[in-house]
């Protein structure tokens, strides 16, 4: 149960976090939008676009942990966690896009490089860059190594923060060198930032929905793990996967020696959970059968052969 404890008192850390965080990035992104259409820096423009992203990011992060706080149901035996995924899918691919037109805009700031005002540019960025840093410092006190949605939005901050500092890189050369040129240049390294971080979240996303192992259990050691447990001969049909960030399940079959009494496979049940909780998975499910069970001794059992095995059932008399 402790775990359980441990689970909500992040989860509420999170959700603090990422309400604190939404509504500076939203506030300073307003502030950066208008600079940049003021100052016509790109740079800025390009930085705004970004933290549009990441509030989108936050916005979405906060709503899917508030709809992920809703109980399981009938028609969603696993309660609305999965949510928390699809927002980190939908936010790696609106900052691709984000990126793409970020590319677009520098490709025709290059060949026609507009008057750009260095001061007012230079001032808005150092203001958005110490505003990142305190974004940054809330959501790392937060549980960005478990937790993607977390993590999705601070990969956006740390992004949003180089891009500060392009933008005031941009800012000191135009002033001092009167080098227009360092505006979309400085855009092109945040659009690829983005791009790169997009790519990463989506990636992950996909893993989780596509029930992928999760990355922090080894299956191996899963395997050797349940082979240890005395009483217990093989284990098959064995599928680990992830429900939402942090929350990992395991089924399998597993074959016990005959004769062991309902106590002791209670008792076995017992261990391999508690094992199992070790190594990162909360959700376990595991049928027990006696070795007269006709299955393979593979981990993942062979369909031909089950399949094989039914035609021949079929016409036997």
């Amino acid at each position: 149960m402790g775990h359980d404890h441990g689970h909500d008192h992040t989860h509420g850390a999170n959700k603090k976090a990422l309400f604190i965080s939404f509504i500076l990035i939203a506030g300073f992104m307003i502030v950066e939008a208008i600079g940049g259409f003021i100052t016509n820096s790109l740079a800025l423009l390009s930085d705004a676009g970004h933290m549009l992203s990441d509030a989108v990011a936050l916005g979405v992060g906060l709503v899917a942990f508030i709809i992920g706080e809703k109980a399981a149901d009938y028609s969603k035996t696993y309660g609305y966690k999965r949510f928390e995924i699809l927002a980190a899918l939908f936010n790696g691919i609106t900052l691709a896009f984000i990126s793409f037109y970020i590319f677009y805009e520098a490709y025709h700031r290059f060949q026609d490089p507009p008057e750009v005002a260095s001061t007012g540019m230079l001032i808005i960025a150092i203001i958005g860059l110490l505003i990142n840093i305190l974004v940054a410092w809330i959501l790392m006190r937060g549980d960005t190594e478990e937790n993607l949605n977390v993590r999705a939005a601070f990969l956006h901050v740390l992004g949003d923060m180089l891009g500060s500092v392009g933008a005031i890189v941009a800012a000191v050369l135009i002033m001092a060198f009167g080098w227009g040129w360092a505006d979309p240049v400085a855009s092109v390294i945040v659009a690829f930032l983005v791009l790169v971080s997009g790519w990463r979240v989506t990636k992950d996303s996909l893993h989780v929905l596509m029930e992928g192992t999760p990355k922090n259990v080894n299956l191996d050691d899963v395997v050797e793990t349940l082979k240890s447990v005395p009483g217990l001969t093989s284990i098959h049909d064995l599928h680990v996967w992830s429900i939402t960030s942090g929350q990992n399940a395991l089924s399998c079959h597993a074959v016990v020696r005959e004769n062991i009494s309902l106590k002791q496979s209670q008792d076995m049940l017992r261990d391999i959970e508690h094992r199992l909780q070790h190594k990162g998975i909360g959700h376990v499910t595991i049928q027990l059968e006696n070795e007269e069970h006709p299955h393979e001794d593979t981990i993942m059992c062979q369909m031909e052969e089950q399949e094989g095995h039914d035609h021949h059932h079929g016409h036997s008399h």
